[in-house]
């Protein structure tokens, strides 16, 4: 087993006084994907925010490559070398694809150069000079995913990439992943859609009510089949 990335302890989370994560635990190790699974309003979201700083008062531990983070400001935590892609994307309106891509500053060595992220995602090469509104959710997806790449981040989470996009475009942002992994990259997923993340995840964590109930590695999906269609109805 390679060593550990993030290990998180006994975390509790708010938003304002709404009491959302209750004691979470889970570690991800160098090169695992990682998938968090649940239904809606489970708390995988709030736990990527969570590692990230983004969450109201956060209690508990969370270590990123040994490095206590659970009272550091989001920038700090970002200069760890981590990436958070959220559910909404953030690409701005009035910026060229390129623009977009810029924008965000470097956090570590060891980021992609442009040639390479265009490399792995031609669509925003041939899409370099659109605006944000032009491009498709695909494409917004992709260019979501592709800024933090250029950043230099190292764990990466990405919160429901496959949201409301085409199956072909699911089928390249899986591609991407398995990608990514084979380079190195550790991946933190929550998945809604499970058939998209099933194949992609070394290991999975169910959550519910802002609890983790349950842990497997991708060798006992099958047997796990049956906890699934109960918590998740899959």
């Amino acid at each position: 087993m390679t060593a550990e990335l993030l290990r998180i302890e006994d975390l509790h989370a708010w938003y304002g006084e709404s009491h959302i994560l209750h004691g979470v635990n889970l570690t991800v190790h160098q090169g695992e994907v990682v998938t968090l699974l649940g239904r809606n309003g489970a708390g995988r979201t709030t736990t990527m925010r969570a590692i990230v700083g983004l969450t109201g008062a956060r209690k508990g531990s969370i270590k990123i490559n040994g490095t206590e983070t659970v009272k550091l400001a989001p920038h700090r935590i970002a200069h760890l070398g981590v990436g958070y892609c959220p559910e909404e994307r953030g690409i701005f309106a009035s910026l060229t694809a390129e623009e977009n891509l810029m924008l965000p500053p470097t956090i570590a060595p060891g980021g992609m150069s442009v040639d390479e992220i265009y490399e792995m995602f031609p669509n925003l090469k041939e899409r370099a000079s659109s605006p944000g509104t032009r491009l498709s959710g695909g494409e917004q997806q992709m260019l979501a995913v592709a800024r933090i790449l250029r950043t230099g981040a190292r764990l990466l989470l990405l919160d429901e990439i496959s949201e409301g996009l085409a199956p072909v475009i699911v089928q390249k942002l899986g591609e991407m992943i398995l990608t990514l992994k084979a380079k190195g990259y550790t991946i933190v997923l929550v998945e809604q859609n499970f058939r998209f993340a099933a194949p992609l995840a070394d290991r999975f964590y169910v959550m519910e009510h802002g609890t983790i109930v349950k842990q497997f590695a991708q060798a006992e999906l099958t047997e796990n089949m049956g906890m699934l269609q109960e918590y998740l109805g899959v």
